[in-house]
């Protein structure tokens, strides 16, 4: 029985994904997508024109997902809340969000075209609601105004997800540097979460 038309996008998405992480996306072949996908070449370009729109959808798969979760606790949170309850979100990625992740730091890298439209994508997306918590903690007295917004907002995001994704890479060398100190990925988010809203320097009197 053959199957539905509309089956057809879906496992093209779950193919590419397979081979991106595989090879690479400039690396992967399109014969190869279309094979796993049980499809023809010409049915990709049907749905994706470019390897970067198939790339884009490859993310956007795993990212509506995350996106959602993000917005339903950043705007209703205090901020401290906001960004723990964040930061362990980031820290419970799936294995498939935390592989794509892995490939959209590869990929922004390799090409500046897919960078754009990724930095595109996330300023509809993640961006403002970030830049939104921060200003109305900065409105209501819980965050410093002491370095303006975007330093702040760079923190944000790279404490949530930089460190998460190196304990993830190496687990097991943290480990055995850290003994028992290493930490879990939910009290590393809490940890983290902490440095950014007090920080680690202690000022003299």
């Amino acid at each position: 029985m053959a199957r539905p038309r509309s089956d057809i996008s879906p496992r093209i998405v779950q193919a590419a994904r397979e081979r991106f992480l595989l090879d690479g996306v400039d690396g992967a072949s399109l014969r190869n997508i279309a094979r796993d996908a049980g499809t023809s070449i010409g049915m990709i370009y049907y749905y994706f024109p470019t390897k970067t729109d198939l790339f884009l959808a490859v993310v956007e798969e795993s990212y509506v997902g995350l996106l959602r979760d993000m917005e339903a606790i950043l705007p209703n949170e205090k901020i401290e809340d906001a960004v723990k309850l964040m930061y362990r979100r980031i820290a419970a990625m799936s294995d498939v969000e935390f592989a794509v992740i892995r490939m959209i730091v590869r990929e922004a890298l390799i090409s500046s075209e897919r960078l754009d439209r990724i930095f595109e994508r996330f300023a509809r997306g993640h961006l403002p609601l970030v830049f939104q918590t921060l200003i109305r903690g900065m409105q209501g007295g819980e965050l410093s105004t002491e370095h303006g917004v975007m330093p702040p907002m760079l923190a944000m995001v790279s404490l949530g997800i930089l460190p998460q994704i190196v304990r993830r890479l190496a687990h097991e060398r943290i480990i055995t540097f850290a003994g028992d100190g290493a930490p879990t990925a939910e009290s590393l988010a809490d940890s983290l979460s902490s440095i950014l809203m007090t920080g680690i320097g202690r000022r003299s009197a």
